[in-house]
């Protein structure tokens, strides 16, 4: 319960519809969307463009998009794999070297984009509205111009360096000679227009005509492999949920080659132990959850892959007798000496979920990996493109190996939890490497210590990675403390640790339970 003297907010809650997002322009657009008619996806959509334009560090439509869907309250689970693939002339045989990763702005690691595919794919076989309609405020932020919100203008200011390393990255996102402040107005033509055309021509606007070619040729000077075929037959697909149960609720993630199995794996070892007994800020609990990570992770970095190229163990992996074998290794009295650190890194995203009237559910994230992707910039259209490419492994003999046409392996996951047979939870919590520990952190809060969305999003995280365990400066001291007892090397982290949303459906009293995470820009609202 919300101690009123204390900072925070409540949740929002209302009857009708609901969206959010971590930006107001976007949670705004989504909410008029629902209620001029439009569904869920219509409204997660008009969202995500909105956020496209505002928030260019975190997401944008030269990125990936995954989306899970209950339908009309029901279990009738939609998944979606929006995620792009490596170039088909890329050469893996000279990529492949070892251990490491591509380097960051490497023409080699910016992936086929699949928003726009997915976007347009979801409209049109889920949507009310068209994809034009849809698009408008996306393209009067872009044309008109915005105010930037404070935690948008803190993450610009930190990718700086970066932008400065291409040309195009410097003129479109450096137009005052240095990032963009806190409420200073900040317009995109070129990206405008790329929207403008994607409105008129549904996906080919994208991946056939100019902006396709302005992308590849931009990137193959660069000594890119990409080409305009590769644009063309760029298309994501339909996916069937892995899902495992955590205390009677079916928790539903995209299979590999994203990361969301994770998050699972590390419910499946969390079930075995009373988490409701403890605190929920006890240096207990967060050990439990630090070192069922660990575990999680290190199997992720092992078989996480496009399973179209090699073989994943997922039913061996979601077997609850696994994940007994893996409780086993966790000493509740000290740290586990044994296991390697998890290999990816912080990543910017956005994560939106929306439900509408119907109780049309969508759970939906977007990005462009790292902060403005890989800064590599489209010359004539402003669009940031991604470095996913990042995600593959140089190691030619590992299941998640650089290779053509391939998808590496994708850290964004939206989450979607079942209740009685219908939607109960629809949440995400996006940065990168941190995610499956946010998805597990935010669901257990709910459930095992009956925390509403807004207070389980916003109680302070920790995360283990590099050797370190990264506490936020809201952990009570004496947790810290018993971390550190525990044998955790505690840090600080320079930046918050993700960032969430969720959506709650009280089914008994026809009531709309949203929260958004303070450690963003934006809200959760209702009609």
């Amino acid at each position: 319960m919300r101690d009123f003297q204390l900072p925070g907010r409540s949740p929002a809650m209302a009857m009708n519809g609901m969206a959010a997002t971590h930006n107001p322009h976007a949670a705004r657009v989504a909410i008029e969307v629902l209620q001029s008619g439009g569904a869920a996806i219509d409204a997660a959509v008009a969202a995500a463009a909105v956020l496209a334009v505002v928030e260019p560090q975190q997401t944008g439509i030269g990125g990936d998009c995954f989306v899970i869907m209950a339908k009309n309250g029901t279990d009738q689970i939609v998944a979606y794999n929006g995620s792009g693939r490596a170039p088909s002339g890329l050469p893996s045989d000279e990529l492949a070297v070892g251990q490491g990763q591509l380097e960051d702005s490497s023409p080699h690691a910016v992936t086929i984009p699949g928003a726009i595919d997915a976007w347009t794919r979801l409209v049109a076989d889920h949507g009310r509205k068209e994809i034009g309609e849809l698009l408008a405020p996306a393209i009067a932020f872009a044309r008109d111009g915005f105010p930037v919100h404070p935690r948008v203008a803190e993450d610009w200011a930190l990718e700086e360096p970066r932008l400065r390393r291409d040309p195009n990255a410097t003129r479109v996102f450096l137009p005052r000679g240095r990032a963009a402040r806190a409420g200073e107005v900040f317009r995109n033509p070129g990206l405008a227009d790329a929207l403008s055309l994607i409105a008129a021509k549904g996906r080919d606007g994208f991946y056939k005509g100019p902006v396709a070619q302005d992308i590849v040729s931009y990137l193959r000077s660069l000594g890119g492999h990409h080409t305009l075929e590769d644009f063309e037959i760029a298309a994501g697909e339909y996916v069937e949920p892995v899902r495992t149960d955590y205390r009677g609720m079916e928790v539903c993630q995209i299979p590999p080659n994203n990361q969301g199995i994770t998050a699972l794996l590390m419910l499946n070892i969390l079930e075995g132990f009373d988490l409701a007994a403890l605190e929920p800020m006890s240096a207990e609990r967060l050990h439990l959850e630090i070192e069922a990570g660990r575990l999680a992770y290190r199997d992720r970095d092992a078989f996480v892959c496009d399973t179209r190229h090699a073989a994943f163990p997922v039913n061996e992996i979601l077997s609850k007798d696994y994940a007994a074998r893996l409780r086993n290794e966790i000493r509740r009295d000290r740290v586990a000496e044994h296991l390697p650190p998890p290999l990816m890194r912080k990543s910017d995203t956005v994560y939106l979920t929306v439900v509408d009237r119907d109780r049309n559910c969508v759970s939906f994230i977007n990005s462009v990996y790292w902060g403005f992707g890989s800064t590599r910039v489209a010359p004539t259209y402003g669009i940031t493109l991604q470095n996913r490419g990042m995600g593959f492994s140089l190691d030619p003999t590992h299941p998640n190996a650089i290779g053509p046409g391939k998808r590496p392996l994708h850290t964004i996951m939206p989450g979607l939890a079942m209740k009685d047979g219908r939607p109960f939870l629809c949440y995400g919590v996006m940065g990168g490497d941190y995610q499956p520990f946010g998805h597990t952190h935010v669901l257990t809060g709910v459930v095992d210590f009956g925390l509403d969305p807004q207070e389980a999003i916003d109680q302070p995280r920790v995360f283990h990675s590099l050797g370190e365990t990264q506490v936020e400066r809201g952990v009570p001291i004496g947790t810290v403390e018993g971390l550190r007892k525990l044998g955790h090397r505690i840090v600080q982290p320079i930046e918050p640790l993700g960032g969430g949303q969720m959506i709650k459906i009280d089914w008994s009293e026809g009531v709309l339970i949203g929260g958004s995470d303070p450690r963003m820009d934006g809200c959760a609202l209702g009609y």
